[in-house]
């Protein structure tokens, strides 16, 4: 019954969100995942996305993400994010959380991208993702998503607000971790991510990844990512 009312709970408190915000979630490199925060403890990230290549016809740089997460409860954190050079630069996220026990997989639902003007910024993505961790494998994990069926387009502007998610992720040793992870759909979020992230201290890594996105319509360059991650 307590879990109920705690699921309850965050289920309102995203709704609210929904109206007032944006931003990134704890992820892999790109999808959701099903990692929390810990109770009372930060997170400071700053991910950069940039084309590589083509840059002559086609350059991407999109604005510079800070982050803060904080492990508000058990199972539950919320963050909030500074995206420049932009407009509306402000935005937050939440998401609730269960790990894994056993052979029960772990489970995440969350709200990102909500914008804080309508139909022009808020983006409205909830998602809910499984995984699971298989010890020779890494950890595998599925789920869906659905956003704004006005902004999640595609080129042609006829909607692509739905979709699913996928991810492999495995650490390697004490310093190394990879992963590959794919959203599906024709929007600007439908991409496949490759990458790695080397951990310099306990508290500190640095992710590198390249983003292929699905459409290269709408999205007519990859991008490279640099993503400095601090947990204090």
């Amino acid at each position: 019954m307590k879990k109920i009312k705690l699921f309850l709970m965050v289920f309102m408190f995203c709704s609210m969100l929904v109206n007032v915000c944006f931003a990134t979630p704890s992820t892999q490199i790109w999808n959701p995942s099903t990692d929390i925060q810990a109770e009372k403890t930060w997170h400071l990230g700053i991910d950069n996305y940039f084309s590589v290549q083509d840059n002559k016809d086609n350059p991407v740089a999109f604005p510079t993400d800070l982050g803060l997460t904080y492990g508000l409860i058990k199972n539950l954190e919320i963050g909030i994010d500074l995206f420049y050079p932009s407009e509306n630069p402000l935005y937050l996220n939440a998401k609730y959380g269960i790990p894994e026990k056993d052979q029960i997989p772990a489970f995440a639902v969350g709200v990102f991208n909500v914008g804080t003007e309508k139909d022009v910024t808020d983006y409205n993505i909830a998602y809910g993702v499984l995984s699971k961790t298989i010890s020779t494998i890494g950890r595998l994990s599925v789920g869906g998503y659905i956003g704004n069926d006005k902004l999640l387009v595609d080129e042609k502007g006829e909607k692509a607000n739905t979709g699913l998610i996928a991810t492999w992720d495995k650490t390697l040793n004490d310093k190394v971790w990879a992963s590959i992870d794919y959203a599906s759909g024709n929007s600007f979020y439908g991409s496949l991510t490759p990458g790695f992230s080397y951990t310099f201290a306990p508290n500190t890594s640095i992710i590198f990844g390249y983003t292929i996105y699905n459409n290269d319509k709408l999205n007519v360059n990859n991008t490279f990512t640099t993503q400095l991650d601090i947990n204090f």
